[in-house]
């Protein structure tokens, strides 16, 4: 099995505020090895793109690490200095954010910001830099790309902004990208093609992925592996066929039965009843109790353990064997 380009081991990652401490991050693990996607699924508010920023060290106060690992080909990225993460961001890890204006400086020019980030972390000329550049905007599917190099940024709509910032995360091949919810901006055909440049990418560079979403259609046509989050800790995880079929926890079997391809015409959309828990106040035991309908006392008083097997684990005392919308989909192999 090939050692894991990122290691995820135990992270906490807690905001400390007036109001109390906020367990935006709380014991998640998983490994991301070359060539793969492992999607981040959950709903706003789970800890999806907190694990994201982590990785690359962008928590701000009073956003704190308080504990775990996370290994980046061996080197444990909570001990490196800030100058050394400045190093690996963009050039061998890369970050695409929800918000491209998180990358985009308005009062430069496209040309401008992906050349300097290609010399950044490459000795070329500006003339290499340019045409790298140049590439990279037609592999995202942007048309006239000598055009779009020379505008500023508030020039192009919101979804070429962010065919851009995918671009410059592109550039340099990075090993590991950490994508949060990317194509959201995006209609469905440049989403498609968006996807397909990162499959090709992944094949071409065996670049590994992280890919945040609330999306399970697109999770689920992207990702090898998935990891279903809720309240900052991962209560599911296993390969893409199996948390899609066969899933076990019933917040990922609620999930997937909100998604409209997985109802029948006509049907209404089934709900999870209650809302997420607040980080600042999560409940004793399970935090999905409240609005688990199979909870029992236990739940309501003790955190599960892990069960199942390294390849399909999940947090639940009553683990479902049989899926509630279709019986054939989540029956126990």
């Amino acid at each position: 099995m090939l050692t894991p380009t990122l290691s995820v081991q135990h992270l906490r990652t807690h905001f400390f505020t007036d109001a109390g401490v906020a367990k935006a991050v709380d014991d998640v693990s998983f490994d991301v090895r070359p060539g793969e996607i492992v999607g981040l699924v959950g709903e706003s508010g789970s800890g999806k793109s907190i694990t994201g920023f982590s990785i690359l060290g962008l928590i701000d106060a009073p956003g704190r690490i308080v504990g775990g690992r996370m290994l980046f080909k061996g080197t444990d990225l909570t001990q490196l200095t800030p100058e050394a993460l400045r190093q690996l961001r963009g050039n061998r890890i890369a970050m695409i954010f929800q918000d491209p204006m998180m990358t985009l400086n308005p009062v430069l020019r496209i040309d401008t910001q992906m050349i300097e980030a290609v010399r950044a972390h490459a000795n070329v000329s500006r003339a290499a830099a340019r045409e790298r550049a140049r590439h990279a905007l037609t592999a995202v599917g942007i048309p006239s790309p000598d055009e779009r190099l020379s505008v500023y940024p508030h020039q192009l709509s919101g979804g070429m902004r962010q065919r851009v910032a995918i671009a410059i995360a592109m550039l340099h091949e990075p090993e590991l990208i950490i994508a949060d919810e990317p194509t959201t901006a995006l209609d469905v055909t440049i989403q498609a093609q968006i996807l397909a440049e990162m499959q090709k990418l992944r094949a071409r560079s065996n670049t590994a992925m992280v890919w945040v979403s609330h999306d399970l259609a697109v999770v689920a046509g992207l990702a090898d592996r998935i990891c279903v989050m809720y309240a900052g800790r991962v209560v599911e995880t296993g390969d893409s066929d199996t948390i899609l079929t066969r899933a076990r926890h019933p917040y990922t079997i609620g999930l997937l039965g909100s998604v409209p391809e997985n109802v029948r015409r006509g049907e209404p959309l089934h709900q999870i009843p209650g809302i997420a828990p607040s980080a600042l106040k999560l409940p004793a035991g399970c935090a999905f109790a409240p609005r688990c309908r199979h909870a029992t006392d236990i739940c309501l008083t003790q955190e599960p353990t892990v069960q199942g097997s390294e390849t399909h684990a999940f947090r639940c005392f009553h683990p479902r064997t049989v899926h509630p919308h279709n019986p054939r989909a989540g029956a126990q192999a």
